[in-house]
């Protein structure tokens, strides 16, 4: 299941944050990505402020992309503000993106 879940992320990695030019897995927006041997998808994800102007549709896109993953029969994404995100949580690639050191 560790390839499948690869290939997830991997789809994940094409969603960018309409504001801040970065994917949104490298931003740290993704808490957990997790598949179970019946191709049971689970995404747990955040926003980067509760008031995120994509709130709306951003988790629909990763369901859909999620979907799109050869072996994933089902996806849920699960949108949460706990714990809140903050730019510790964006990868080394995401900050030196973005000029913060």
């Amino acid at each position: 299941m560790e390839h499948l879940k690869n290939a997830i992320i991997e789809q994940i990695k094409t969603i960018f944050d309409p504001e801040i030019p970065v994917n949104i897995y490298a931003l740290g927006l993704i808490y957990e990505v997790n598949v179970d041997e019946k191709g049971q998808a689970e995404v747990i994800m955040t926003l980067t402020s509760p008031a995120c102007p994509v709130a709306g549709s951003l988790p629909g896109e990763v369901e859909e992309v999620v979907m799109g993953v050869d072996g994933v029969e089902d996806a849920v994404v699960e949108l949460v503000f706990d714990p809140p995100w903050d730019k510790e949580m964006m990868s080394d690639e995401a900050k030196f993106e973005l000029g913060f050191d």
